[in-house]
This record gives structure tokens, sequence and C-alpha cells, in this order.
């Protein structure tokens, strides 16, 4: 679970949400339902008409990564990976099968058991760095579907309120009406923003980092599960992966 990604979202929106509630009228005002459609109902509208449904179903999964995700540890890669070359080393590739129910990366799950069925160093590479990318591709598909959201919700956040606006200039007879309908139609401007501020640019933004790390962690394991095939000596392999580590993160690998 990001710990950060749920702090940081409880509290943007309980400094706004304390901002409303002690001004006059309380967070009441700040609640109206056809400017709530006008935003969200739009944007879900043209987001449809953005990206193909393929890229839209997993909407849900792409919004939950960015606070159930369990962030990776990859000096604990780097330790399991040279566990398992000691493994191999000593007792043959066959003996990592014992290993693969404990897995629960299907990522890293597959390179071993392609190491097991005997394929060249060669093929694995080229398999896993194929699993990579798409993945990858995934990542980026959902950081622009948020990144795109984050645009058009303030657009139709000032679509709302030039909307709100003509209504309410239709008739100015009643002046004691022209507050009220100002503050209604700039609402929607409200919500446009907060939802693009507080929401969708946040997680787009979030996506792009996990996908860095992802590509890290995915090459990472590559080489570590080719090295293993190759029959590399564990020693040698932990010296290699070190250098996906930033230089105070070596001393924390395992001797």
């Amino acid at each position: 679970m990001d710990l950060n990604s749920i702090i940081g979202t409880v509290i943007a929106c309980m400094v706004v949400l304390v901002a409303m509630a002690t001004g006059p009228g309380g967070v009441g005002i700040f609640i109206d339902v056809p400017s709530m459609a006008i935003v969200f109902g739009g944007v879900t509208g043209v987001i449809m008409m953005a990206f193909p449904s393929d890229d839209l179903k997993p909407f849900v999964k792409i919004f939950m990564v960015t606070f159930m995700r369990k962030m990776p540890v990859y000096t604990e890669e780097i330790d399991r990976i040279v566990s398992y070359a000691n493994l191999a080393r000593k007792e043959g590739l066959l003996a990592l099968e014992t290993k693969l129910q404990s897995v629960d990366d299907t990522f890293f799950s597959k390179g071993i058991q392609l190491v097991i069925d005997g394929f060249g160093a060669d093929t694995v590479r080229d398999i896993m760095e194929l699993e990579a990318d798409w993945e990858t591709k995934r990542h980026e598909t959902g950081a622009k579907i948020m990144d795109q959201l984050g645009a058009f919700a303030p657009a139709f956040g000032m679509i709302g309120t030039l909307v709100g606006l003509v209504q309410m200039l239709q008739d100015l007879s009643d002046p004691d009406s022209i507050g009220i309908g100002m503050a209604t139609a700039l609402l929607t401007t409200l919500y446009g923003a907060m939802a693009a501020n507080m929401v969708f640019i946040p997680i787009a933004g979030k996506l792009e980092a996990v996908k860095n790390q992802n590509g890290l962690l995915r090459s990472l394991m590559v080489e570590g599960i080719v090295a293993i095939q190759s029959g590399e000596k564990p020693q040698l392999i932990k010296e290699k992966l070190k250098g996906f580590l930033a230089p105070s993160q070596r001393d924390k690998v395992e001797a």
C-alpha cells in the first residue's frame, strides 16, 4: 500500500473541506448536482471518445494502483535472485521449481519457469523483455488517460460556468437572484479544478513514477534470471545487479 498517496489525498481533501466548512453557509453551498453532472458526465463522455474501450476497461484497476500498489524493494529482489542462483549452482536448475509456489510476481515466476524448461539465455531475454514492454505500455496508457482527464475537467468546468451565466443573464429582473446564480455558475469551475488538481493530474504523475519503477524492477529481474540461466557465479550476479541501485543502497544487499 502506498501510504504517501493516501496521506496526500487526505491532506488535500481536508484542507479544502475545512476552508469550505468554516466559511458562511458551510459545505452545503458548494453542492450542486447539475454542476457535478456537467463536469463528471462531460469528462466521462469525452474520455470514451478519446480512448478505445480496451484501454478503458481496466480503469478502476488503474485508479487503485495509485493507492494499493506495494512499493518495490530492489535490495530484497537482488537477495532473492542471488539465493536462487546459489540453489541452481548447488542443485541444478530443476531445483528452482520448488521455489515457484512461493512467488507472487507472475513476471518473475514466468522467467524462472522458462529457465527450468531449458530455454536459452537469448530466448529468455527476448520473451521477458517483450513482457516488460507490454507492462510499460499499459502503465503509459493509464497515465495518459488520467492526464487527459486532468485536461478535460477544467474545460468542462468552464463550459458549465458559461452555461450557468447564460441562464442567469436571461432574467435580470430579480437582483437578489444574481448572486445566487453567479455562485452556482462558478461551482462547475470549482469542481473541474478540484477534480483535475486533486485527483486526475496527481494520479497521472504517480502512474508515470510507477512505470519508471516497474521498468527498473523488470530490467533487474531480466538480468538476474538470464544470469542464473547462464550459470554465472552468485557473487558476480550480485555485483552486477547492484548497478541498478543508488550508491547509498548497495550496502543493504546481503553478503
